[in-house]
């Protein structure tokens, strides 16, 4: 495994036919902000984070997952990180150079094993945040974001070999095999994770909450504003995080979540759950149980972006 020049997740970029109908969602009912604006793009921070913005939106033709965003500690790591994925054969989008996105930095983009694009920075300027307070049931973060593979074991190796993610823990099934590869690149359990599917695409993004009560809160805003729910409320064993799941208006999952494990990476060692123990999914037996149906929606549609960058 390289050495980690990752240190964190940054943001998930959206493309969506229906732009208005996609920001009104993420603004007005999932409880992100609106920070910066131009023609077919917005920028939406979670108000709790000092990362200029947790989710992209831009205007296009096709839904797709423009990409998926991480932090570096120093432009010297960005560099190296660039020279080894180019010495490795990894494609990549550009050289490292200045960003012109909210809060500048220095970064560059390539496409994974999959061809979903992924951007990695550093010396983006933090964003002026503030304490979510008690009862506020607005994301304090983006958590993690999970992708579906038809190769999941080869995407997860990807991310290990070449970015020096960790492995936490795997979900794997008596008959269907591996299912889920959780990976880490700090002590959050995972910030990534990587979902057997069909076909590339975006399984689901998750938004942290300030804790149990401000989750249930966030969960019971989504029901009554009819917002459709995949799954949950209920908690992991993978993770020990909660979650409830729910679709966006193009159908993207989202997820709610909160007190996602923390690791002591030097004692860690990786756990192998049976995911068709009902307590794997869910401890505390209050969410619908997991099916077909929900593995589907899950699933997404496949993702057109495929080895192409977005725009800037």
């Amino acid at each position: 495994m390289s050495q980690r020049l990752i240190t964190h997740l940054r943001h998930v970029d959206l493309a969506v036919p229906d732009f208005d109908r996609q920001v009104a969602f993420f603004t007005g009912t999932w409880g992100l902000t609106e920070v910066a604006t131009d023609t077919g793009v917005a920028f939406l921070a979670a108000a709790g984070s000092p990362e200029q913005y947790a989710v992209r939106v831009r205007r296009a033709a096709d839904k797709r997952l423009d990409l998926i965003a991480f932090g570096a500690a120093s432009p010297a790591d960005v560099d190296v990180l660039a020279e080894r994925l180019g010495r490795d054969g990894v494609r990549l989008v550009g050289e490292p150079g200045p960003l012109s996105t909210p809060g500048g930095g220095y970064g560059f983009r390539f496409f994974d094993v999959d061809g979903r694009t992924v951007e990695v920075s550093a010396d983006v300027r933090p964003r002026a945040h503030r304490r979510i307070e008690a009862r506020e049931s607005v994301p304090v973060r983006l958590s993690h974001v999970v992708v579906n593979s038809p190769d999941p074991q080869a995407t997860a190796a990807f991310y290990t070999r070449h970015l020096g993610f960790a492995l936490s823990d795997r979900l794997s099934h008596p008959h269907r095999g591996d299912l889920m590869w959780f990976l880490r690149c700090n002590s959050w359990h995972h910030s990534l994770a990587v979902s057997r599917g069909p076909h590339v695409a975006l399984h689901h993004a998750s938004f942290e909450l300030r804790g149990l009560d401000e989750f249930m809160r966030g969960c019971g805003r989504m029901i009554r504003a009819g917002v459709e729910k995949v799954w949950g409320p209920g908690r992991h064993t993978a993770g020990d995080n909660t979650f409830s799941y729910f679709r966006d208006p193009h159908g993207n999952v989202v997820e709610y979540t909160t007190e996602l494990e923390e690791l002591d990476e030097d004692r860690w060692h990786p756990h192998v759950y049976d995911s068709s123990d009902p307590h794997v999914s869910d401890q505390w037996g209050t969410a619908n149980p997991m099916s077909e149906l929900v593995g589907r929606q899950t699933f997404n549609d496949p993702d057109r972006g495929l080895f192409t960058a977005p725009p800037l």
